[in-house]
């Protein structure tokens, strides 16, 4: 019999219709994402991707199983590419701006902490529950962590997922709305000729570098393993070319299309009213982190858009396209997220276990089973 915490599983086919439907599926997506940037929306290959997967799911018109596997395609892709913006000039500002990159990270965590706490009283929920349905981390691993705690996994991957949607779609368009909308329209796709070695040595440092850092147990392994080596090659001015746009837009498709395959009819349908309160707590979370990002931007000396990126509860991967898209400053948006990841990551299953035993201490003292 299932156990009642086992993560929903999408249904999988076999054979040639699997893989006739994925293609589909990236098809549609890529079309989304074209459509997106000529429309002028802001990260376009995602947002795109995002937007037309996750319509196909919720409404059940392709049924297929996006493999986990393919992430990490996207993933390396991206890292390799903000890894490349860790110039010495951009590190020495790094260490310099330490104190407000320590203190953003703190404030985020912070921030999440007390959304938590109104989520466990208005989504009846134990604290460790509504604490891990909003701390950054990926859906699969905050799954993990709640299963091990003996909590609920549903609401978790409900929350994780609404978290990292909203955050990608929201922030950009947030940002749009403040600064005024561009005049012309961006396009940061050319598809230019390249020299396929350039893209081959990069390839292979940034697979080879996931490979390592998951054996040795790296958190997010396919991210800040290739980040850490091809920072390391650019700060001492060894950097290899860079993926050419078509490759960067790839990895984003992937990205985008993943994320929006989480999306499903059974796992909306059995939410409930949950959607509407990790909606409204990721909005909060998102606000409360900007207010107090902002001010720190100001005692630090930073540009407020800089602050926002480098606050918001996304993933890390997101925010890095979301910071080259706006044209901010990449390297100090990315020093952000790894700083709280850092930070945070370590400490979120003992946290998760402390709360647990305290939420439940008094039950057991009481003599209630």
């Amino acid at each position: 019999m299932p156990s009642r915490h086992a993560t929903p599983r999408p249904p999988r086919d076999a054979g040639p219709a699997q893989v006739i439907r994925l293609l589909l599926l990236f098809v549609l997506a890529g079309i989304g994402g074209f459509a997106f940037e000529r429309l002028g929306t802001p990260l376009p290959w995602m947002i795109g991707p995002l937007v037309i997967s996750a319509a196909i799911f919720l409404t059940g018109a392709i049924r297929v199983a996006v493999p986990t596997v393919i992430r990490p395609f996207g993933q390396v892709v991206v890292a390799c590419q903000v890894g490349l913006t860790f110039s010495p000039e951009a590190f020495g500002m790094l260490l310099r701006l330490a104190p407000a990159i320590v203190g953003t990270a703190l404030l985020t965590g912070l921030c999440i902490f007390c959304v938590a706490l109104i989520v466990s009283r208005l989504g009846r929920m134990g604290l460790a529950q509504a604490f891990l349905c909003g701390v950054p981390t990926s859906p699969v691993e905050a799954a993990s962590m709640a299963m091990r705690a003996g909590l609920d996994p549903l609401p978790v991957v409900l929350s994780q997922t609404l978290r990292l949607s909203v955050v990608v779609v929201v922030l950009p368009f947030a940002l749009y709305a403040v600064d005024g909308w561009p005049e012309r329209q961006r396009s940061f796709v050319r598809f230019e000729t390249f020299d396929p070695w350039h893209v081959a040595l990069l390839a292979a440092l940034g697979l080879g570098a996931a490979l390592l850092s998951r054996r040795v147990k790296v958190p997010n392994p396919n991210f800040l393993g290739p980040l850490t080596v091809t920072a390391l090659l650019a700060v001492t001015d060894q950097a290899p070319h860079a993926f050419p746009d078509m490759i960067l837009a790839a990895a984003q498709i992937v990205l985008g299309t993943w994320l929006g395959s989480t999306f499903r009819r059974d796992l909306m349908r059995s939410a409930g009213r949950m959607v509407a309160t990790f909606l409204a707590a990721t909005l909060l979370v998102l606000m409360l982190c900007s207010a107090g990002a902002i001010l720190i931007g100001l005692l630090a000396g930073l540009d407020w858009r800089t602050m926002v990126l480098g606050a918001a509860p996304g993933g890390v991967v997101e925010m890095a396209l979301t910071a080259k898209f706006l044209e901010q400053n990449v390297a100090l948006i990315t020093s952000f997220h790894l700083t709280r990841i850092f930070i945070l990551m370590p400490s979120i299953p003992w946290l998760v276990s402390l709360i647990h035993r305290f939420e439940t201490r008094p039950r057991s003292q009481g003599g209630h089973p």
